[in-house]
């Protein structure tokens, strides 16, 4: 495929302001890591993001649905294909008696706060996740005892062969931190949520409950990916780390924090290879030491 001819193509699809060529990564992800992208899409709409995606599969560009970028790690190297962004073309927000539907690229913590709003309660423990609904989703994001399954309701998609259809979240088969949907090669680009009408007072007291819970707890102060590693069976992934000997564990920039070792934050010049080198030494040690093995929770491009 010719990228200018491309090029061309996705100009015409979502303008010229829309597209952006060699954009660093690191500037969209809260790692704050990442080399540049090839081509980065901000569609406007619903209908110009489908369009992208749809020329994209057409033409055969490689391409990465993104989001806030909160738990994601980029390659030094940056992409090679096409990143198109949800926050505009799906920030769609309407509420419907108890239940609110949103688009995909709203923030967990916008939506919480519009709960608060409108009296609902049943996203308190969402108001500190900093991905988006779209990313929650695909990965039944949750905090707190809380997961997104407890109130998803149904999920509009974009299915592989191109048609937009809604199904309910019975068919996600949601578990932890997982959904069919990145294998069905699905798209989420809207989800309603069932809450429950609640006490303003107490919402609000529950939401900063768990926000100075965070801040006390979480190394909020410096870029990270959230939470590194997958609960194992049994376990808790920062104990066991903890218990490895490896808190303040370092290679380059990228060090297990000292605050809560269940988080790998940048100190400023981390490289994604530091980043990689220091998990697979984690994952190591931890085994040695416990015979435990962990996955990664971060979803890895470009490598």
């Amino acid at each position: 495929m010719e990228m200018e001819i491309f090029l061309e193509k996705l100009c015409r699809t979502v303008g010229e302001q829309g597209v952006k060529r060699d954009e660093p990564m690191k500037k969209h992800t809260t790692f704050r890591i990442g080399g540049p992208a090839d081509i980065f899409i901000t569609p406007e709409d619903e209908s110009q993001f489908l369009a992208a995606v749809r020329l994209c599969r057409q033409e055969g560009m490689p391409y990465y649905i993104l989001g806030n970028g909160s738990n994601l790690l980029v390659s030094d190297s940056g992409y090679r294909g096409a990143v198109i962004e949800t926050e505009k073309a799906l920030s769609r927000l309407e509420a419907d008696g108890e239940t609110l539907k949103a688009g995909a690229g709203i923030l967990l913590s916008a939506l919480a706060k519009e709960a608060l709003r409108l009296s609902l309660t049943g996203l308190e423990s969402a108001s500190g996740i900093p991905g988006t609904l779209g990313g929650g989703v695909v990965m039944n994001a949750g905090a707190y005892g809380f997961e997104l399954k407890d109130v998803l309701e149904s999920v509009r998609l974009l299915d592989r062969e191109g048609n937009v259809r809604t199904v309910p979240a019975g068919e996600l088969k949601l578990g932890y931190r997982y959904s069919t949907i990145p294998e069905t090669g699905s798209i989420v680009l809207e989800a309603a949520l069932r809450l429950k009408k609640g006490d303003p007072e107490a919402i609000r007291a529950r939401m900063e409950e768990l926000a100075a819970q965070r801040k006390s707890k979480q190394p909020l102060e410096y870029p990270s990916a959230g939470s590194t590693f997958k609960r194992p069976e049994g376990y808790f992934a920062g104990k066991l780390i903890d218990d490895a000997g490896l808190r303040g564990f370092q290679v380059g920039g990228a060090q297990v924090s000292e605050k809560h070792c269940g988080f790998v934050i940048n100190r400023g010049d981390a490289t994604a290879e530091d980043v990689m080198e220091l998990c697979r030494q984690v994952q190591e040690k931890v085994f040695q030491k416990f015979g435990v093995r962990m996955d990664m929770e971060i979803r890895k491009l470009g490598m």
